[in-house]
């Protein structure tokens, strides 16, 4: 379908969003033109700002507009644990349990030989470093459940077992309310390895 090319290249903007196909780009697109000017001006605003002042903390590499970042500037947060997560995301996910009340630090990415991904290439030296200049007794290893992130975990926590830090992984198994019929055999081995005495 021939489009003129301002929509043109507003449809292959949005195509380039995770989970947005061509069908949807176009509804977007179409939508975005019939806002109003001064919400379609709020909407760009948003996008550069969010791009250009957020940046990632120097000491736990998650997302800020000042660093260091709110959580290890909170002297209340218990900094002798520190959860390991891949992603800002996984921070924010974690924050709004209200659970967790030690400090964070992200990877940005998992080591993944397949993809030429090793652990120079993500925040692991940081972190090491960050284990020498830190009194930290315990990390809590919370990278995804899947190849990439059981391997990052692996390495993590055989990189750090000489130094006596004591460190855990997140559990895996299933879902609150799910039902063991519908669960794959993955899940319920992990479930069944991750069981604990009542």
């Amino acid at each position: 379908m021939y489009y003129p090319e301002p929509i043109s290249k507003l449809i292959d903007s949005f195509t380039k969003l995770p989970g947005i196909g061509p069908k949807t780009a176009v509804r977007l697109a179409f939508f975005v033109l019939n806002m109003k000017d001064d919400d379609v001006m709020d909407f760009a605003k948003s996008l550069v700002n969010a791009k250009r002042e957020l940046t990632h903390c120097s000491n736990c590499g998650h997302i800020t507009d000042q660093d260091p970042c709110a959580i290890c500037q909170d002297t209340s947060r218990d900094s002798s644990v520190i959860c390991v997560v891949q992603d800002p995301k996984d921070v924010i996910a974690m924050e709004k349990m209200k659970e967790f009340n030690g400090k964070y630090h992200v990877l940005h990415g998992a080591i993944s030989p397949m993809d030429g991904i090793g652990p120079e290439d993500i925040n692991v030296p940081d972190l090491i470093n960050r284990l020498k200049d830190e009194a930290v007794e315990e990390l809590i290893l919370a990278t995804n459940p899947n190849i990439e992130g059981e391997a990052t975990a692996m390495y993590i926590s055989r990189l750090v077992k000489p130094s006596g830090i004591k460190t855990s992984r997140i559990a895996h198994g299933l879902p609150v309310g799910g039902d063991l019929e519908y669960a794959d055999e993955v899940t319920l081995s992990k479930a069944l390895e991750g069981r604990r005495d009542l």
